[in-house]
């Protein structure tokens, strides 16, 4: 069946899909900063020049990766949300499923959320995609009731919750985003030292400590 592409249109998709898989190739081996559009060209057999038809720099390319594994994550988690369940247990779900995309692809993981890339800073048509993975979290508990608060919240969090609220289409209080916003970070901080190795000798498998994690969030979310 035709794909409506024209067979200039169809080699220039087969030819940026070799691209990014290289330059995942490149990230899985030496990570970010090391990505190199010469040495991708050189895998390709093309001249140096030619590859800039395809992208104008290195940052254009990790622009593209980096929309493609948010996406690609946010898919991933909505289909562990597929399945009618309670509000706790979807919560658990969406973890485990990143946990479990986190693990199958870490250089995937730590493009969009390690370190940052030095002299790379993402555009705004970043920020879309971006979004797509935290609302999976607030779609998963829709109806989390934070604990009262200890201490006040000041007017310009007050201020910066509510506008995260609004972007996820929530009308929960300050108290619930900001339990929300700490259960998420929680999450993807957890990821971020297994990844990088930090519970070896003391948490190794991480499988219980992670459950453990999220089962208390779950609380601490109300659900």
């Amino acid at each position: 069946m035709s794909n409506g592409l024209t067979p200039r249109q169809q080699a220039r998709a087969e030819n940026l899909a070799r691209i990014k898989d290289l330059a995942l190739a490149q990230l899985a081996s030496g990570g970010a900063a090391e990505l190199s559009l010469r040495a991708i060209a050189r895998e390709l057999n093309i001249v140096s020049s030619a590859i800039y038809r395809y992208y104008p720099g290195r940052d254009e390319l990790i622009t593209d990766l980096v929309i493609d594994a948010y996406d690609d994550l946010a898919e991933h988690l909505l289909a562990a949300l597929e399945t009618r369940r309670g509000p706790r247990r979807h919560w658990i779900d969406a973890c485990l499923a990143m946990r479990e995309w986190a693990i199958d692809q870490p250089h995937r993981f730590a493009l969009i959320y390690g370190s940052a890339i030095p002299g790379y800073f993402a555009p705004e048509e970043t920020i879309e995609s971006a979004a797509r993975v935290p609302a999976c979290f607030f779609a998963a508990a829709p109806d989390a009731q934070a604990p009262a608060q200890s201490h006040p919240i000041g007017r310009e969090l007050r201020r910066q919750l509510g506008v995260t609220a609004a972007a996820f289409d929530s009308d929960a209080d300050a108290a619930t985003v900001l339990a929300q916003v700490t259960a998420f970070a929680q999450i993807v901080g957890m990821l971020t030292l297994e990844l990088n190795g930090h519970f070896v000798g003391g948490f190794e498998p991480a499988d219980d400590l992670y459950a453990a994690v999220i089962e208390r969030e779950a609380d601490a979310l109300g659900l």
